[in-house]
């Protein structure tokens, strides 16, 4: 069987809890009924089987995932591990949520479907991430209070900070410090924003000048290496990169993919189907299908018109692009579709911070050409002093001081 992963990134709600500036999404009541689940989970083993995959990966996102409760959770998940457990296949699942509906009624499902774990965001400054009520100070007084409590349960957060230009104007050092020592981090992620939904004025804080962004994410790598690296820290993307650039295996994040198309797809609560979550909420003119509604995934994903432009852009990013001549064509290879779609109006293009890729590629190689050189050194054994005893027959011995 082959050892291929098939990642879902599942939506079981648009609904959402609180009121973020520049969510991209269409917030809607609409949630997945337990009714429509053994369904679901047929369609994506019978994909698996077709494909001759193992393991597939559920990303929970939303929306807000919490909204359903834990106790959907709790039957989801049951239904879903022992449907696959029956077909020879592995469903291993994530939770990505802002934490605001917490609680400690979580822990159990978190523990036992989540593996004591989740993901969670957070910006520094937060000005964007608000409460219905309260707005940004309180979203923030909140949020770290249910980290905290989280964290007290024994759970592992994950946590994915979005840059905006209050995050540059505080500068890397000052970020770093709010997550490493203000929160208490070990494990972060940074994601450069776009302008994503159809036609949502965004400007702001999130038109950022590629110059200066690509100043902040290598000031941030270099104290991360400096400080973090070494001490158990974790901050993607870097660490990927680092562990590319030293010839670990590593797992880059999905901007970076050879081909997004080619590893994982997005559902929503309606069983829509598109590339992302990016894609499934905000531009229809890009869904592949309906999961309910066509019996055969495996089908969909090879006859849909809306997913050729995905299959083909790596294709056509070389033939129109400069990508071939950039040394960095096979880690990056042409950016984020949705980020140039979202930018550009096309994904025929290559992604609008590819020079900020570009400059954070460079900062990582140079890391782990120092890495590599100091692994690589001969390692120096401290000199032994040496005495030597004088016998006055016929034998002489040399011995060190230390008798041996």
């Amino acid at each position: 069987m082959s050892e291929r992963v098939f990642s879902v990134i599942l939506l079981p709600t648009s609904d959402c809890n609180v009121a973020c500036d520049y969510c991209f999404e269409h917030k809607e009541p609409h949630r997945l009924s337990p009714a429509l689940l053994p369904l679901l989970t047929k369609r994506l083993l019978d994909h698996l089987e077709n494909e001759d995959i193992e393991e597939c990966e559920i990303y929970w996102q939303g929306g807000e995932a919490m909204v359903m409760g834990p106790a959907w959770f709790e039957n989801a998940g049951e239904v879903m591990n022992r449907a696959a457990a029956q077909r020879g296949r592995q469903f291993v699942h994530y939770l990505q949520t802002n934490l605001i509906g917490y609680s400690q009624a979580w822990n159990g499902v978190i523990h036992k479907m989540f593996d004591g774990s989740l993901g969670t965001s957070m910006d520094y400054p937060n000005l964007y991430r608000k409460l219905f009520k309260g707005g940004a100070a309180a979203y923030t007084e909140l949020w770290t209070r249910k980290l905290r409590e989280a964290k007290a349960a024994g759970i592992g957060v994950g946590v994915i900070a979005v840059l905006h230009q209050g995050s540059l104007e505080a500068g890397p050092e000052r970020f770093y410090r709010y997550f490493t020592g203000d929160l208490g981090l070990t494990d972060f992620q940074v994601n450069t924003p776009f302008p994503g939904g159809p036609a949502k004025e965004v400007e702001g804080g999130f038109q950022l000048d590629s110059s200066e962004l690509a100043d902040f994410m290598v000031g941030l790598f270099d104290i991360w290496m400096a400080e973090g690296y070494s001490s158990g820290v974790s901050v993607g993307p870097f660490d990927a990169l680092i562990d590319h650039f030293t010839g670990k295996q590593a797992r880059l994040p999905c901007i970076w993919k050879e081909n997004c198309s080619n590893q994982f797809i997005s559902v929503d609560a309606k069983g829509t189907v598109a590339q992302c979550d990016c894609w499934v909420t905000s531009y229809p003119e890009y869904f592949f299908g309906n999961i309910f509604q066509d019996a055969d995934l495996t089908r969909m994903l090879k006859t849909s018109r809306a997913r050729r432009d995905f299959v083909e852009r790596p294709k056509r990013l070389v033939e129109d692009e400069d990508c071939l001549s950039c040394r960095y064509l096979s880690i990056c290879h042409g950016g984020c579709p949705v980020r140039t779609y979202s930018a550009l109006g096309t994904m025929m293009a290559k992604d609008p911070y590819c020079e900020v890729y570009k400059a954070v590629f460079a900062c990582a190689e140079t890391h782990a050409r120092e890495i590599l050189r100091a692994r690589a050194a001969p390692i120096v054994a401290p000199r032994q002093r040496h005495e030597v005893v004088l016998n006055h027959g016929p034998r002489q011995t040399e011995r060190t001081a230390s008798g041996s």
